[in-house]
């Protein structure tokens, strides 16, 4: 790099830049051509030169990423220099730049984690929530790094933005990172165990199930062996140990603790003959997968449009021939008085009223019920497919049990008045019930066994 570029840089001198442009216009492209070079976007974000830094991102964007030879990205440079302005200026350019992978796949969230900068470690975060799942070339989280680096304020906060963080991916964040393992095997509560952190164990302990507490690393030591073998202060060992006992901790040698590991179970259950049902949600599963959400979402459209208009169909079905008793009303009116002023109801005389025959009725149902059968069965089947549709096009979530419970309401509800239209005996009246009742349990049942299946199978 030119010794003058490296001047204006240094000096933040943007005027004595496009003097250099004017004279060499090929002066950035030659400095962009080295695969690793110390730009003048790494020189102004060291010294926190805000203004020539954002004129070089303007004219050069590609050198907002670009590594040195040392291996650090301009942000990086300007976190090492505690130019906290120059990192909040970058993150406006491009909120990415927090997962940028430097030396040693450290990424600027890890390095703010190093240093114990609550306060710039909460922006990034709120910046880029994706950040905290970055590992480094150890497989460190930055779980790992607060707890080596002594960070414990840094590693509170990050366990309370964990926990409170409405992502997509927090709860998967949750589960796998607090106990995830690094190069040697170690999770969090190992490292906190090496160094005798109790603290650290106690916020831990709160989070982990008791599978994960008696996680064995490489060496096959859980954290109550290591926190026995290698007791650096005998006080905070016993705390330690006090804590781990009572949370289920327990050592690699005790016969408590089984020997087979969950991937051991894993790879049996793998070896096994697929069940039938097991095949069915594959096949299921894998079904939903190709569908796209735009796809999705059409087809729930469609569907919700054809519950409506089934719906809407048995609301008006073809009407029943007259059923009505011989026991009639009759609106009679006054020959001398207005239209509405002694008007009244009076029962007619029951020997006089005309009785319709009884079998005449009966035959009126019968043929009645052989000429709609076609529509009450084929309205009732296109409204149970698409409820059906529903539940298969719905993701495994626990906000789908919510949606689809009102559903099934719905549809106990619609074969309520299928019964009704069909007129059931009272002999089939118990039948009726328990069919209704089914069919009123069986969406409940379905997403209630999806919702197990998302919990424990992610």
């Amino acid at each position: 790099m030119d010794e003058r570029m490296i001047e204006a840089a240094q000096t933040g001198d943007i005027n004595l830049l496009y003097e250099l442009i004017l004279n060499d216009p090929y002066a950035l492209e030659r400095i962009d051509a080295v695969p690793f070079s110390h730009t003048p976007l790494h020189i102004a974000a060291s010294a926190g030169h805000i203004e020539f830094m954002m004129e070089m991102i303007k004219l050069k964007p590609k050198f907002a990423r670009k590594l040195n030879q040392a291996g650090f990205s301009p942000m990086h440079l300007a976190l090492q220099n505690d130019r906290t302005k120059a990192v909040l200026r970058l993150l406006r350019f491009d909120e990415g730049l927090v997962r940028a992978k430097g030396r040693e796949d450290l990424t600027p969230l890890h390095r703010v984690v190093q240093t114990g900068n609550v306060d710039l470690l909460v922006k990034l975060l709120k910046v880029c929530p994706e950040a905290i799942a970055d590992v480094t070339v150890r497989d460190e989280t930055v779980f790992h790094l607060a707890v080596k680096n002594d960070m414990f304020e840094a590693f509170q906060v990050l366990v309370g933005w964990l926990i409170r963080s409405c992502h997509e991916s927090a709860e998967r964040w949750e589960k796998e990172l607090l106990s995830w393992v690094d190069i040697d095997g170690n999770t969090v509560l190992h490292i906190a165990a090496i160094r005798n952190r109790p603290q650290v164990v106690e916020v831990l302990l709160g989070h982990l199930s008791r599978d994960q507490i008696n996680a064995k690393n490489l060496e096959g030591l859980t954290a109550l062996d290591i926190q026995s073998q290698y007791p650096w202060n005998e006080r905070q060992a016993d705390r330690i140990i006090d804590m781990l006992s009572k949370a289920g901790g327990l050592s690699a040698s005790s016969s408590s603790l089984p020997n087979t590991s969950i991937s051991s179970f894993h790879i049996e259950s793998l070896k096994e003959k697929m069940p039938w049902f097991q095949k069915l949600g594959t096949k299921t599963g894998r079904l939903k997968r190709g569908i796209s959400y735009k796809m999705r979402n059409t087809f729930l459209v469609v569907v919700v449009l054809l519950i409506t208009i089934t719906y809407e169909a048995s609301l008006n079905p073809p009407k029943m021939p007259d059923d009505s008793p011989s026991m009639k009303y009759q609106v009679s009116l006054s020959q001398d008085q207005p239209l509405n002023s002694h008007t009244f109801l009076h029962k007619t005389d029951i020997n006089t009223a005309p009785i319709p025959s009884p079998p005449a009725t009966d035959v009126s149902k019968k043929d009645y019920w052989t000429s709609n059968h076609s529509f009450l069965v084929l309205n009732m089947f296109a409204f149970s497919v698409a409820v059906l549709l529903i539940a298969l096009l719905l993701p495994y979530h626990p906000f789908s049990l919510l949606i689809l419970l009102p559903l099934s309401c719905c549809w106990a509800s619609y074969t309520q008045l299928y019964a009704s239209l069909c007129e059931f005996s009272n002999k089939n009246a118990l039948l009726s019930g328990v069919y209704n009742f089914s069919l009123a349990m069986l969406l409940p049942l379905l997403v209630i066994c999806g919702t197990i299946f998302y919990f424990v199978g992610k």
